[in-house]
């Protein structure tokens, strides 16, 4: 789905006939994309009925006006305004009307797609009758309305497991996939892939090939040989691929997302009943997942993130400068994780620096293993994994980054050597380069103290695995530039990261209100809950993983230093729990993930299970500790009164800034909406009081924030 205006004035369909091809144009005047709307729709009826009417017209070709969209899925606005499961139902079924007629239309009808086809887009493709696509990287076909909360409801769950068989079909529908188109022509979603320059001519050959024959509906070849026949091509096989798609599907979400689940009956259902009444189901499922808390709590998050997309992270912001040359300094596992993705993602020019040569090598390898991950996973060709490729050097002096328009430092987490680094950096780089600090605790003021220019300097906070982690932090120092700031925001959108601008103070935003969270854990240790207990709630609540494994992840290490500066910064907030706390840990030399071993052992990189040692560590003993039921609320409620109170001092710009962080960052649960909003869900009295019971019991560091107790008092919310 996309967000659009109805169009206006302008016809958004505008056609010609030449020797028997009529050739559809699709282009909302004003609007960045197209999108079906209600309009659209009218427009598209309309369309087709005058084309069956016209004996001159042997045949369509329908293309998109944008210069690199097709069609970005419905009109998200229209969606939105639904106010009853039977006016979404209607929804569909008008849309379901519509490309059933294209389906039926008694002339052939090929497409030619160039840039996103997405949801509804690609349901109108798939309801003509012949597919051309570009073999261009903006050339995207899915169906990602899981992704909303909903499912495709025009046909999707029909016609494309009816096209390149179930198994293929389910893997796209049930994740919200989207596929470059020559993965999509590998599985059969397309019909030819050809370059951008002759679309048009390849699609209007197509459409005159099939106006010429007798049958020219193209033939479908089965796919996947005989084990595609033996689960795709009889019920009794795609029965056994249904159970298992369903199991797989409650392991993924944990039941917490009802959409992926009735997008599987949906297509089970037509396929035991034929299409016209898999439709019909297909409409119901979505009018009832439509209005949904979970699907508005995810639509919510998409035009937050749309939002995000167009914010220049400061106001009166100059235009950023592009950065087409990146530096960075550090080569260790942070470093190379910022320059693959930065060539993978935004295809710039980096230079790394490391203080020995051996070192920037094992950089540059790191880095190259994110390319060697696309190619392997065919996101590029081989032609393009070399041209990437040749963008990576390094070495170990300031060699070429005199034309490095942004400098990065990924160096050890040490104000010293930052501020060392920066007046390095600063000898070598332009003038007019952008200096930035990839930490997680130092005050970004405090390096800026050391710099020639310090309105130069912002501070950019990666999250660790970078190719893998979709958030950004920004943080601009007191003296920081607004063109710095737009520069660093920019240039982390083309890294393909979702960008906030937080405030210069400990923590951040991510840390400071994960620190009650992940410090909670000692306490409770203390009190005799166990691992799994912990983590087994959090990840009931919604969590991707719970507070435990999150600390292995991150390193046991990295989480001490956090640790200290977070509890120096909120005192009586964050006290220390009883014993010698993960600091024991560290000291017997684990650090989670990365050396196989902290609170759980890990073998090839993969979680074994825990490691029942850790308990005389830490000298704490598991015999059941406090009830489930408490163990979430004191995990949650206490990062959701740091968030409260962090927002009050402006760490974030607004509560959207900051659920968008918690979401992106470590994995808030989405269809929860992020700390604040959930905040406004129970009821910030609710809350207020919940966190005044938890601090009679356990002290001041559950004392509700001044923002939750004068919200509490004005019945007001953190959303309007």
């Amino acid at each position: 789905m996309a967000t659009t205006a109805a169009p206006a004035g302008a016809p958004a369909l505008t056609w010609e006939v030449n020797d028997g091809i009529a050739v559809v144009v699709l282009d909302l005047k004003g609007q960045p994309v197209n999108v079906i709307s209600h309009a659209v729709k009218d427009e598209f009826n309309a369309c087709f009925a005058a084309l069956a009417d016209d004996p001159s017209v042997r045949a369509v070709a329908l293309f998109s006006g944008k210069p690199d969209n097709f069609i970005a899925g419905a009109d998200i606005e229209e969606f939105v305004k639904l106010g009853s499961a039977a006016e979404a139902e209607r929804l569909a079924a008008e849309g379901q009307e519509m490309l059933d007629r294209v389906a039926r239309f008694p002339k052939p009808v090929a497409v030619g797609i160039h840039g996103s086809c997405l949801g509804g887009g690609f349901e109108f493709a798939l309801a003509c009758h012949y597919r051309v696509a570009t073999d261009h990287p903006k050339t995207q076909i899915g169906l990602p309305e899981v992704q909303l909360g909903i499912l495709p409801a025009a046909g999707g769950c029909q016609r494309l497991p009816r096209l390149v068989g179930v198994r293929a079909a389910l893997d796209m529908i049930l994740a919200g996939k989207t596929e470059r188109a020559s993965k999509a022509f590998r599985l059969g979603m397309v019909d030819e892939l050809v370059a951008p320059p002759i679309l048009a001519d390849v699609t209007i050959a197509a459409a005159k090939r099939m106006a010429a024959g007798g049958g020219w509906r193209p033939k479908r070849k089965r796919r996947g040989g005989l084990m595609g026949f033996l689960l795709d091509g009889n019920p009794l096989g795609r029965r056994l691929v249904f159970r298992t798609a369903r199991k797989q599907v409650l392991e993924r979400t944990g039941g917490h997302y009802p959409a992926p689940l009735a997008a599987l009956e949906a297509v089970e259902y037509g396929m035991r009943h034929g299409l016209a009444e898999g439709l019909k189901r297909e409409a119901q499922l979505f009018g009832q997942l439509a209005v949904t808390d979970v699907s508005r709590k995810l639509v919510q998050i998409f035009f937050a993130t749309n939002q995000l997309k167009k914010d220049p992270g400061v106001a009166n912001a100059p235009p950023p400068v592009r950065v087409k040359r990146l530096g960075i300094v550090g080569s260790g596992f942070m470093g190379s994780g910022i320059a693959g993705t930065a060539v993978a993602q935004a295809e710039v020019d980096v230079r790394m620096k490391d203080a020995d040569l051996a070192r920037v090598a094992q950089g540059i390898l790191a880095a190259r293993a994110i390319l060697d991950d696309r190619l392997k996973r065919r996101r590029i060709s081989k032609y393009e994994h070399a041209r990437l490729v040749a963008l990576l050097s390094g070495g170990d002096t300031y060699a070429g980054f005199g034309r490095a328009d942004l400098t990065i430092e990924a160096v050890f987490e040490d104000l010293a050597v930052k501020q060392q680094v920066l007046q390095e950096a600063e000898a070598a780089i332009p003038e007019t380069a952008v200096f930035a600090s990839n930490t997680s605790t130092i005050p970004i003021t405090r390096i800026a103290e050391a710099a020639r220019a310090p309105e130069r300097v912002i501070g950019m906070h990666f999250f660790s695995p970078v190719a893998k982690m979709p958030l950004l932090e920004v943080i601009p120092g007191a003296r920081t530039g607004p063109g710095t700031v737009s520069t660093a925001v920019a240039f982390g959108r083309r890294m393909g990261k979702t960008v906030i601008v937080v405030k210069d103070t400990p923590g951040f935003w991510v840390n400071r209100i994960l620190a009650p969270y992940a410090n909670e854990i000692g306490h409770l240790l203390a009190e005799g809950a166990s691992i799994e207990d912990i983590d087994g709630m959090a990840v009931r609540f919604g969590f991707p993983v719970g507070p435990v494994t999150l600390l292995d992840e991150v390193g046991l290490d990295v989480a001490v230093k956090v640790a200290g500066v977070m509890q120096a910064a909120l005192g009586d907030r964050l006290p220390p729990a009883p014993g010698p706390g993960v600091a024991a840990l560290v000291k017997a030399g684990r650090l989670g993930r990365k050396s196989g071993r902290g609170f759980y052992l890990y073998k090839d990189g993969k979680k074994r299970g825990v490691d029942e040692s850790v308990y005389s560590l830490l000298g704490v003993h598991p015999n059941g500790g406090p009830r489930p039921a408490e163990i979430l609320q004191r995990l949650v409620l206490g990062m959701v009164n740091e968030s409260a109170q962090a927002l009050g001092e402006g760490v974030v710009r607004s509560p959207r800034d900051g659920d968008i962080g918690a979401i992106f960052g470590f994995g808030f649960p989405p269809f929860r909406g992020g700390p604040l909003r959930y905040a406004d869900d129970l009821g910030a009295a609710r809350v207020v009081a919940d966190l005044e019971r938890l601090a009679e019991r356990f002290g001041p560091r559950f004392a509700p924030s001044e923002v939750l107790q004068e919200h509490a008092r004005r019945d007001t919310k953190f959303y309007s």
